[in-house]
């Protein structure tokens, strides 16, 4: 489970990456259409709009993997051994619960429902089920990452390094 773990945390890492690369593009090609061309493009804005949306719920899944994302750590700094571990697989559990139910099931619900009533979007054309479907793979993604951290433990955050 492990080595799947970490294959696909550098698949998504890097397609993060590449959705970043994609929205920075889209939105210098946005400021150019409108202001040195003075015809704005009609898609760049609702296509800035949705990779921010993928980008968001993936980095989330990604923050999650690495132990980067925002955490109130006060009772866990304080507990050591046993009871430490207890306390994460505790909120592992609560992170896949809420990952199950809000992500992964309303989020399939909402998918579905939209593809069902064929609902585009406006510039891109592109059914918006497809779009929301980044809703519950963000969910399984990080019902997975909870699952390795109940077997193998929960791993070091990332050391950040800041330069003066």
């Amino acid at each position: 489970m492990k080595a799947l773990s970490n294959f696909i945390e550098k698949i998504l890492g890097a397609f993060v990456g590449l959705l970043m690369a994609v929205m920075v593009l889209d939105v210098t090609w946005q400021v150019l259409t409108r202001f040195v061309l003075k015809e704005p493009s009609s898609y760049t804005e609702e296509l800035a709009r949705f990779l921010l949306v993928w980008i968001g719920l993936l980095g989330a899944a990604y923050a999650y993997r690495k132990k980067a994302h925002l955490g109130l750590d006060i009772l866990s700094q304080k507990l050591e051994g046993i009871a430490k571990r207890r306390l994460d697989i505790f909120i592992s559990l609560v992170c896949m619960l809420f990952a199950c139910v809000i992500m992964i099931y309303g989020g399939s619900k909402l998918m579905l429902l939209t593809l069902e009533l064929d609902q585009m979007s406006a510039a891109l054309q592109v059914k918006v089920g497809y779009l929301y479907s980044v809703i519950p793979l963000s969910g399984l993604l990080i019902v997975l990452f909870s699952l390795d951290r109940i077997v193998n433990g929960d791993p070091e955050p990332e050391e950040l390094e800041f330069y003066e």
